[in-house]
């Protein structure tokens, strides 16, 4: 056995292994999104699988060769950003009104007396 074909050999196993991990990465970032018991959490899942999908496009482009993979994949890393900030921005927003929406129950049920508790 040469050095060119430990090369050979070697690249293919390292591209099996990789799309093996990453499957897997997949896998539990899906069941992460689905069990995510807040928001947050699955935001979080969705940039992960952004990021999973980006690893499964450069092992594809080393697969193959072809150097536009690389440039769908900056864009893709775009696209998930802008998402995780559009996101982000959307909790942060909601959070503010919730607990505005809180404090307003709050000052309601103690101008009426009322004991502090739980409201539907």
């Amino acid at each position: 056995m040469t050095l060119h074909d430990f090369a050979v050999s070697f690249f293919a196993l390292a591209l099996t292994g990789g799309l093996i991990l990453l499957c897997i990465a997949f896998l539990l970032t899906v069941v992460r999104i689905l069990l995510g018991p807040t928001l947050p959490d699955r935001v979080l899942g969705l940039d992960v699988l952004t990021n999973v999908a980006i690893g499964f496009i450069a092992v594809i482009a080393l697969d193959s060769g072809y150097t536009l993979y690389v440039d769908v994949a900056i864009g893709l890393c775009l696209v998930g950003f802008l998402a995780t900030v559009a996101f982000a921005r959307f909790i942060l927003s909601r959070g503010k009104t919730e607990s505005a929406i809180r404090e307003a129950r709050v000052g309601v049920d103690a101008e009426a007396g009322l004991e502090g508790g739980p409201r539907p």
